[in-house]
């Protein structure tokens, strides 16, 4: 038993923010059919190299892009731009209990797919629309991405270095991180959505942007701005408001320091040899440490640079100061903790021997994610969903 078995999910969407989002349903045990052009397939197949290898080390054709989106989906080519694909899909959103698309605002009402049209056929149903700024508002009809939704939605102003350091500029996250988010939030609006269902016996439509999503995550910074007035800047690693909360040199490398009360960097200043600096009216508290950066922080670097950063990392942990190195991700996938935690997985694959994937962080000690399927062939369910779903042979022969 899985935490949403049962559950219908028909996913329009393609490349990242949507596809994360019905990943997330599906490794919590949805039925997620993802809905495919007929010989192009997701954007994402071909936004290689690399690309997954056959167990003759040929290339698929398949980019380790869409495998990081797409596993426990089941893949149906059809083609909605078409007559019959059209009524095609109609029937399988009949079925569904969600709808899940990422197309710009009113793109699927030529084709009978729209919000409007299927909420009002099928009152139970679920709909999710996923763009980059909303169902409304003067941007509504832009095309949305995420790296532009970085950049217009703040995180790039506060991401990467100091204006007063060489190199200094806008910089975006290293990971299309606006889309993660809302896909994350797509799925928990589309939890809440079925809860309410359960309750009412009604569906709803989801209108979710990305510039939203990423406005909300400013979090702090969005905080500091809008009581203060104040307009934050970039700041490299460093914290807007913690001190010493940021990267430091070592001996043979970096490490963070992510100290978070006065209490840790006191014992940080023992560590260190400079008892003195925990007493020092200037660094006893973090607010005054934040007053006072400019003048600890190098101090500080000037004594993290005395030893490795293994040596450091042993001394700290051993007395609670929370540290870390700063890992590639060769580091991170070898790390015990990683490790033990089983964040790789693997899956078998039809021409591969197996896929690797990152685990769902998700833990549930009653309905477990379970991972039953590697990100599918382009249209490898089309017959099977079709004929489960209720959609007579006749009619997906014709709109194959």
């Amino acid at each position: 038993m899985t935490a949403l078995d049962g559950l219908k999910v028909l996913d329009l969407s393609r490349v990242l923010a949507g596809p994360w989002a019905s990943q997330m349903l599906a490794d919590l045990g949805a039925d997620v059919v993802k809905v495919e052009r007929p010989g192009n397939g997701d954007d994402t197949r071909n936004w290689g190299p690399p690309w997954l290898q056959d167990t003759e080390g040929r290339d698929t054709g398949d980019a380790a892009y869409f495998f990081c989106a797409n596993r426990n989906k089941r893949s149906v080519a059809i083609d909605m731009a078409t007559p019959d694909g059209q009524r095609v899909l109609q029937r399988l959103a009949a079925e569904a209990d969600v709808v899940l698309e990422n197309f710009k605002v009113g793109g699927l009402r030529r084709y009978g797919l729209d919000h409007q049209t299927l909420c009002a056929r099928h009152p139970r149903l679920i709909y999710c629309s996923i763009t980059g700024f909303g169902q409304t508002g003067p941007y509504a009809g832009r095309a949305g991405y995420d790296f532009l939704i970085q950049g217009m939605g703040g995180l790039m102003s506060v991401t990467g270095r100091s204006d007063a350091e060489e190199g200094a500029g806008p910089q975006k996250v290293g990971v299309a991180l606006t889309d993660v988010m809302t896909g994350l939030h797509a799925a928990i609006g589309i939890l809440a959505a079925l809860h309410h269902r359960e309750r009412t016996g009604q569906g709803q439509h989801i209108d979710l942007a990305l510039l939203d999503v990423q406005v909300a995550a400013l979090a702090n910074q969005a905080g500091n701005y809008l009581i203060s007035g104040m307009v934050p800047g970039r700041m490299g690693n460093a914290h807007p408001n913690i001190v010493p909360y940021q990267d430091v040199p070592t001996a043979d490398g970096d490490m963070i320091l992510a100290i978070g009360n006065d209490g840790q960097f006191a014992r940080f200043c023992a560590v260190a040899g400079r008892p003195e600096w925990a007493t020092d009216v200037r660094f006893a508290t973090n607010a005054a440490r934040v007053v006072h950066r400019a003048v600890l922080i190098p101090l500080l670097r000037q004594t993290t640079v005395m030893r490795t950063t293994a040596e450091w990392i042993r001394a700290l942990e051993s007395q609670a100061v929370p540290c870390g190195p700063i890992n590639r991700l060769d580091e991170v996938f070898a790390d015990p903790q990683v490790r033990a935690r089983g964040l790789r997985v693997e899956l078998p694959h039809a021409l591969a021997e197996s896929v690797p994937g990152v685990a769902n962080p998700i833990r549930l000690s009653a309905t477990p994610v379970v991972y039953h399927t590697a990100p599918p062939q382009l249209g490898q369910h089309t017959e099977a969903v079709l004929a489960e779903w209720g959609v007579g042979e006749t009619e997906w022969a014709a709109s194959a």
